[in-house]
């Protein structure tokens, strides 16, 4: 995953400017179509969305009353899990994407909804839309590709630390919902400096994302719970609640990972970007920089659409029952300007961008360099990286890199 202008072949290298601006009035045309045609079937099907969702979160909360008997538990945590990826993915993040705004709904606008999360919709709004959306892939602006605490490029420089990446990156997943909030917080970079020098905006932002947690945390482990004590369900509760949350951040931190970071997905240098990026210059990076997951329309609804992360990336502000049906006509782009749409089932995508994790937590070379014949030398390699001194390291980064390249050449 090396930055797409450090790349010996780069997959743009065919395309002038023109065909670039060319390329942006096409994919306007595609967004203008939808905003020209959009209405009430529309507004019928988040409607329908939002009332199915809030209804089978009341049946699971009904149902894990009676926790304590394990077929209840069951089918009560199974459809809690279920009715919280709704409410995250096809709702809340979609209604915060402001793509319902134009039903000029109070109740499902992205001024006033405040989703189910330990985010605040205030400060993921700021992070996701804003920042995220804007520099889309640009390593060192975009925290969302690798959540700002994973090595994400082969040009970063590899370090001891990165080898806990892979369990740095499981345990994101479990907690994934504090993550992005500790992410929409800049917890890194604000809590590195001296308390008394914090910002204001800081420490109000970060006084409301507490607020917000113990909110979820009372109303998940405490309320609910409470309302099964006199059926003997209060341990249960609390932790169907847990498994709850749990699948919901795990399924949401797969269908990102899936959309962001698998190997074939672009990433960029802040220094290659310029600073009056073309709207043409803006969507094809939104293209390279995003991949799809194909399947089913129920795996299609439970990412919230996100399964089809290209055209999200390219109209995030559309409705997103529509991303399906102007798919074709991105692909169809793609191939008009010889270029990848990146594509496949969730188990591929899965193993992918945890296979990109595993080999960029490693040096550079290192993993393709291994086999079962040379394992124990090149685990010596490793504790001595890993073990010893800056020169030393870099030596051996130098002797990978070389095998990798000959390894290379003689496929």
């Amino acid at each position: 995953m090396t930055a797409i202008t450090k790349k010996p072949e780069n997959p743009t290298a065919h395309l002038t400017p023109e065909d670039i601006e060319q390329l942006g009035i096409e994919l306007d045309a595609i967004r203008q179509d939808v905003l020209d045609d959009r209405g009430a079937r529309d507004a019928a099907y988040i409607r329908r969305i939002v009332d199915v969702q809030r209804r089978l979160e009341l049946a699971s909360r009904a149902v894990l009353l009676g926790s304590a008997l394990p077929p209840l538990w069951v089918l009560g945590t199974v459809g809690l899990s279920v009715a919280k990826i709704l409410e995250n993915m096809e709702i809340g993040h979609n209604v915060m994407h402001g793509q319902w705004d134009w039903m000029r709904d109070p109740k499902i606008h992205s001024t006033t909804w405040e989703w189910d999360n330990a985010s605040t919709a205030e400060g993921w709004k700021h992070s996701h839309n804003e920042i995220h959306h804007t520099y889309t892939n640009i390593v060192g602006k975009d925290n969302d590709l690798g959540y700002g605490i994973m090595r994400v490029d082969e040009d970063q420089r590899w370090h001891p630390m990165y080898l806990a990446q892979p369990l740095w990156n499981l345990i994101n997943a479990c907690f994934f919902e504090y993550g992005i909030a500790a992410y929409d917080l800049e917890l890194g970079k604000n809590l590195s400096v001296p308390k008394e020098k914090r910002s204001e905006t800081f420490k109000a932002n970060a006084k409301k994302t507490l607020k917000k947690i113990r909110k979820q945390a009372t109303k998940d482990y405490v309320v609910n719970p409470a309302l099964a004590i006199p059926f003997g369900g209060f341990l249960p509760t609390v932790a169907a609640n847990f498994t709850a949350n749990l699948v919901r951040n795990v399924w949401s931190h797969s269908v990102i990972m899936c959309g962001h970071f698998p190997e074939g997905v672009e990433t960029f240098e802040r220094s290659a970007i310029p600073d009056n990026e073309t709207r043409g210059e803006w969507y094809l990076r939104q293209m390279l920089g995003s991949a799809n997951i194909s399947g089913s329309k129920a795996m299609h609804l439970m990412t919230g659409n996100l399964s089809h992360q290209i055209e999200h990336h390219l109209f995030p502000d559309l409705p997103s029952n529509r991303y399906a049906e102007v798919a074709p006509r991105v692909q169809a782009l793609f191939e008009k300007y010889d270029l990848n749409y990146h594509a496949a089932p969730l188990r591929q995508q899965v193993y992918s961008a945890w296979h990109k994790v595993v080999r960029l937590s490693l040096p550079n070379g290192w993993l393709a360099t291994t086999n079962a014949k040379n394992l124990p030398s090149q685990a010596k390699l490793l504790w001595a990286m890993t073990t010893k001194g800056p020169k030393v390291r870099r030596a051996a980064a130098a002797r990978l890199q070389q095998q990798a390249r000959k390894q290379a050449a003689a496929a």
